[in-house]
């Protein structure tokens, strides 16, 4: 399976620039992972396809304001950078650019250091390695957080051109734990009132944490899927999560999945146990065509980038191979007839969506995978 085989053609009009005014207001694309059939919806009739029960899961991570502009002080050369782990001791991997203007031991201005009211960091260069990614120690005086809120911007990706004027609107609204580089875009469609109503029939809300990072993001560079390696990201799943995702699996009810980021860290956690259970552990798994799902039942998406990792995770989602098929030969062909069928079925999708011109990428409308009745 190669990552030419996730390709499609989108029109640059297309990529949603800004979010709707109103966040549930987008439209949504409902498909069945089973026939590859699709209606067209709005967000706001998601709940019909949730039942008393189900359980609807989500990433509460919250958006770092991340990127931040620097000059090293002894040429004056410009230096972005965006944090991407803290990796403890206020170390952080980072990606730089330029990279192949730093070294170890290089040092790093933020902010303005010759006045006394303004904020100030000071980084140094600790450790370079492949691909941007670069370990940076920083020193300052007082909360980095509340520095960073002063010196930082949102991470907004390269294919938006457009400045956010209320940045809140790169966080779900029920963002909580601050440490992403990237907002978990599929639940920018809720607003507490679905959220609300969703309570009200029934359905169990269930909050996990994934910290999106350059797992989740980074581009495929090689064409031989097994050849690309994830980053890895950092998920967290309590004690109280763990047991009701339980009680939800014991009682034959759906596990709604909003958004990549929390398939990720529910895949993960069942790969690592027999059933749900609490932890805090890194993950770099990477799904696509011909992963079984054990955790997941339905998912809430957005449409995304042409070869990415995500596109591959929605075209696994979509295939239909059995958890218990053996590994002899006849087996090994059923997965790989039912991952081309999951490919398939998203590209059909897909071209409806590009025809029917909904939005795509981190702004845009929403998809709902999931077996209809």
């Amino acid at each position: 399976m190669n990552t030419s085989d996730f390709d499609y053609l989108l029109p640059e009009e297309l990529i949603a620039q800004a979010p709707l005014k109103d966040r549930a207001s987008s439209r949504l694309l409902v498909l069945d992972k089973i026939t590859g059939k699709y209606q067209d919806k709005h967000f706001t009739d998601i709940l019909d396809y949730l039942d008393s029960g189900d359980a609807l899961v989500l990433n509460e991570t919250k958006v770092l304001p991340a990127r931040i502009y620097g000059t090293k002080p002894e040429t004056g050369g410009a230096v972005e950078l965006l944090l991407l782990k803290d990796l403890g001791n206020d170390t952080w991997e980072c990606l730089a650019r330029p990279q192949k203007r730093l070294k170890p031991g290089t040092i790093i201005h933020f902010g303005n250091h010759q006045d006394q009211e303004s904020p100030f960091l000071t980084a140094t260069v600790t450790k370079l390695q492949e691909e941007g990614i670069t370990h940076i120690k920083f020193t300052y005086k007082g909360i980095f957080l509340e520095i960073l809120e002063k010196l930082g911007t949102m991470p907004l990706p390269p294919y938006i051109h457009e400045q956010l004027k209320d940045q809140s609107r790169y966080q779900t609204v029920y963002a909580k734990n601050l440490g992403s580089a990237a907002a978990p875009t599929a639940g920018l469609h809720f607003t507490p009132e679905l959220l609300k109503a969703a309570t009200a029939k029934g359905i169990k809300i269930i909050k996990i944490t994934l910290h999106v990072g350059l797992g989740t993001f980074r581009p495929v560079q090689t064409d031989n899927l097994k050849n690309h390696k994830m980053h890895t990201e950092t998920y967290v799943i309590d004690q109280a999560a763990a047991a009701e995702l339980n009680a939800v699996k014991k009682s034959g009810k759906k596990i709604v999945a909003v958004g990549t980021t929390t398939v990720r860290t529910l895949e993960s956690n069942l790969q690592n146990h027999p059933q749900f259970t609490a932890e805090t552990k890194d993950t770099d798994i990477f799904i696509y065509p011909g992963y079984q799902f054990k955790a997941v039942d339905a998912l809430i998406t957005n449409f995304h980038l042409p070869k990415s990792t995500l596109l591959m995770l929605v075209s696994a989602f979509c295939a239909t191979t059995d958890t218990a098929t053996s590994n002899d030969t006849a087996a090994d062909t059923t997965t790989s007839n039912d991952a081309a069928a999951g490919i398939a079925k998203i590209k059909t999708a897909y071209a409806h969506a590009v025809q029917a011109k909904y939005r795509f990428f981190s702004f845009g409308d929403a998809m709902l995978i999931t077996e209809l009745p």
